[in-house]
Order: structure tokens, then C-alpha cells, then sequence
């Protein structure tokens, strides 16, 4: 294992560690710097197996908190141990510089005046409310004496970096590989922002399972001679969701049978007669 202190000319007893610590740490941090032991440290190691790890940024949108502390240094910890097994390691910090945290923040110091504002003024707000907080957020990282390049940091609102994010769309367009759908996104109506799955916190409910009958707006040839309603019935433990139903689905290999109770025509599967028999109060006699 390499002599750091040699390398790095360090004198053997730099910071005996005693009390007082938010002095000492604050000097220690300040003879790193002074003594660039990033850049040292990136020299003594040149030549080596490479070993690189990139940030997952942060929100640049407020100050940090004990979760960015764990994050960043157990990343600490790997790139030391991995200098110190014989790599060439180093950590590139980064920070997301866009989405609704950080609109967010911006929007709640407008207030009213936020309605007034033009969409390239709110933009221009945001990057510099983001670019504000990654200086605080770099110097509360340094703080922890965290080793990185932390002068040349990636920001995803560094205009080189949007424009590779285009090229690379563009790309994937032209393949064929970008399409149009939808998908659930969960919503806070007091923070107006989206959520994470992980922010979602489910209370327990305890509802109905119910039977429900959707009418027929078409017909079946084998049903064409009955003139009753007709009705395609299904079941649904969530009856809180059928307000947003748009459809019923039927399975193409399974095998359907028509029953009449009570001056209606029901249609389930073949399989399910036994089970519904037992909740409908009259016989149920199956037409087809």
C-alpha cells in the first residue's frame, strides 16, 4: 500500500485529533485545499486502472440534509478504498438543475406575482435559484470533507449538456424509438408537485367487493333473438375506481355463457356460473 503521507509530503502528526472539532475540522479542510490533494493525490495516481464515479445528482433546490450526508459519504468511502487497492479513483460531483422541486421553490417566493410573470422569466428565475444552491450545496459537501473535482462539476442546465440531452433524443427518434403514451403520475395538491412512489404512503381501507352490470350498446348474433336488457357483469374489489372505467375486457380464448335472472340477459364466463348462482336470490337459466 503506498506511503500517502510521502506522497502527498504531509508532516507526521498534522491534526492530532483532540476536542474542539468545529475548529479543527474547518483547518484541516483548509490545509487539504491549500495543499490540493485532490489534484495530488489524481498525479500520484496516473496510470492506473481507472475508476470513476459520477454522482447521482441532487435537486440544487435547498440546503442539504442527514440523507445527502449518508449519500455522499459511503461514495466517499468506495473512491478512498479504491485509491488506496491500487486504482486511479476519483469522484465527479453533479447536481439536477431542473424539474418542479425546484419551480416549486420558485413559484412559493413569487406568490401572486408568479400569474404575471412570462414562462422565459419563471425559466431564468429557476437557473439562478439552482445555480445559487449548487455553490451552498458544494460548500456544505466540502464541509463534510468530501475528496472530489469539485471545480468542474456537471450541472444539467450547463447548455453543453442540453444540447447532448437533444442530440441524443434525436437520435433515439429517428430510430423509431421514442413514442407517445400515457402513464399514471401521482400528484400532491398541497406541495402541487409530483411524487415518487416512495413518497406514497397507502392507509388502510377496507371496502366492498361488488358486482356491477355494464349495458350492451351492441349485439351478439346468438343474443339477437331475446329482447331483454343485456349486460356484460363483472366483480371489482376497488367499486372507488368505477367512476374512471372506459372499459370491460373480455378474454379471447376463455369460454362466455349468457343467463337470465330477473327479466335481464347477463353475460360472464362459463367458469364463473357456480360462483355467481350463489349471490343472485333466483335460479339462473343460461340461454347460450
Amino acid at each position: 500500500m503506498p506511503d500517502y503521507k510521502k506522497t502527498l509530503n504531509l508532516p507526521k502528526t498534522s491534526f492530532p485529533m483532540k476536542g474542539n472539532l468545529p475548529v479543527k475540522e474547518p483547518e484541516i479542510l483548509k490545509f487539504w485545499d491549500e495543499k490540493t490533494i485532490f489534484s495530488t493525490l489524481a498525479k500520484s495516481r496516473k496510470g492506473k486502472p481507472k475508476f470513476i464515479l459520477h454522482d447521482g445528482p441532487p435537486y440544487a433546490n435547498g440546503d442539504i440534509h442527514v440523507g445527502h450526508t449518508l449519500n455522499k459519504v459511503l461514495k466517499d468511502i468506495i473512491v478512498r478504498y479504491k485509491n488506496m487497492t491500487g486504482y486511479d479513483a476519483y469522484f465527479v460531483p453533479g447536481w439536477d438543475c431542473h424539474g418542479q422541486p425546484i419551480e416549486h421553490q420558485v413559484e412559493k417566493q413569487l406568490g401572486e406575482k408568479k400569474k404575471s410573470i412570462s414562462l422565459v422569466e419563471l425559466r431564468s428565475r429557476c437557473r439562478q435559484y439552482a445555480l445559487k444552491f449548487v455553490q451552498r450545496q458544494k460548500k456544505e459537501f466540502q464541509r463534510l470533507g468530501i475528496i472530489g473535482d469539485w471545480d468542474n462539476p456537471y450541472l444539467t442546465l450547463d447548455y453543453e449538456y442540453e444540447a447532448t440531452n437533444v442530440s441524443v433524443f434525436s437520435k433515439l427518434y429517428q430510430e423509431g424509438r421514442i413514442y407517445k403514451g400515457r402513464k399514471p403520475i401521482h400528484w400532491c395538491f398541497n406541495c402541487h408537485t409530483a411524487l415518487a412512489e416512495a413518497e406514497i404512503e397507502y392507509s388502510p381501507k377496507t371496502s366492498p367487493s361488488i358486482y356491477i352490470k355494464f349495458p350492451l350498446t351492441s349485439n351478439f348474433d346468438l343474443l339477437s333473438k331475446y329482447k331483454q336488457k343485456k349486460n356484460l357483469l363483472a366483480w371489482t374489489t376497488t367499486p372507488w375506481t368505477l367512476p374512471a372505467n372506459v372499459a370491460v375486457a373480455v378474454h379471447p380464448e376463455a369460454d362466455y355463457l349468457a343467463f337470465l335472472a330477473e327479466g335481464e340477459i347477463y353475460i360472464i364466463a362459463s367458469k364463473l356460473l357456480e360462483a355467481v348462482q350463489e349471490v343472485f336470490p333466483v335460479e339462473l337459466e343460461v340461454l347460450v
